[in-house]
């Protein structure tokens, strides 16, 4: 296979940063664009910390792809920015491999409808760490035999949206082998508003932001007599870079839209 061509967007972040270092070290892929409004001009190396590379940020993501010609656009920016991207993406036959949250279940019938119209993949992964992706199927699998269970979701005080799209699609797995009921007292009372977390499908996921916390999430089962806790720690972002590469690598054999890394795993 040639080198794969990779632009990122939102690439002067946190993440972004960390994918830039991915792509240097890494053979078989390149960094071609960073892209990135408040460091146009700036030396995408420089601002990630190490070095030089002669690859300058663009603005947008349309003019990245103009200029550069990448086969995958890389997406770690914000929740209100992600849909358009990915439709400016694919309409120009770049496939997105998609870190951010925020897309609805019918953004991603939509996407997937034009991937299949342009015959190129598109990955959107709500956690792209290996461990993150185990919990999730290990609490599916729990939930069969241990219906009662609460997420508890732990990220940094920057995060734009709660609850993570890492609780959420927990809760969906769940959901998709586990029948609704409604959980706790029937009579129970909020004296406090939100006291009992996010209601979703008769179950409860709580969002915790404080500084000095990265990504963490654990899943609690309750049955007679016992309590099973399934928990992932992710403990700096070189966590997530595995996933990342495997799904760089991976959209480029699709043909559809795939949600979720574990769907590109071999569980």
């Amino acid at each position: 296979m040639s080198e794969i061509r990779v632009a990122v967007a939102g690439a002067s972040g946190r993440m972004g940063q960390e994918v830039v270092k991915l792509l240097y070290r890494e053979e078989g892929m390149t960094l071609v664009s960073g892209i990135a409004r408040s460091a146009v001009g700036q030396d995408v190396g420089e601002v990630a910390g190490i070095g030089k590379l002669g690859v300058t940020f663009t603005g947008s993501v349309e003019e990245a792809i103009a200029k550069d010609r990448p086969d995958v656009l890389v997406d770690f920016t914000t929740p209100d920015a992600v849909r358009r991207h990915a439709e400016i993406a694919l309409e120009a036959g770049v496939r997105p491999v998609i870190g951010t949250s925020g897309l609805s279940r019918e953004d991603l019938r939509e996407l997937d409808a034009r991937c299949r119209e342009k015959g190129i993949g598109a990955i959107v992964a709500p956690n792209f760490a290996i461990g993150a992706v185990l919990m999730m199927v290990f609490a599916a699998k729990a939930s069969k035999y241990l219906p009662h269970v609460e997420i508890i979701e732990l990220h940094h005080d920057k995060k734009l949206d709660a609850p993570s799209g890492t609780a959420v699609k927990t809760a969906e797995l769940i959901a998709d082998v586990r029948d609704e009921f409604r959980q706790g007292h029937p009579e129970e009372k909020e004296t406090l508003e939100g006291a009992r977390g996010a209601y979703y499908d008769g179950f409860r996921i709580h969002s915790v932001r404080l500084p000095g916390i990265v990504a963490h999430q654990e899943v609690l089962f309750g049955g007679p007599g016992q309590l099973l806790t399934i928990r992932h720690d992710s403990l700096n972002r070189e966590s997530f870079m595995p996933g990342v590469k495997l799904a760089i690598e991976k959209v480029m054999e699709l043909d559809h839209l795939v949600y979720g890394l574990e769907n590109i795993l071999d569980l």
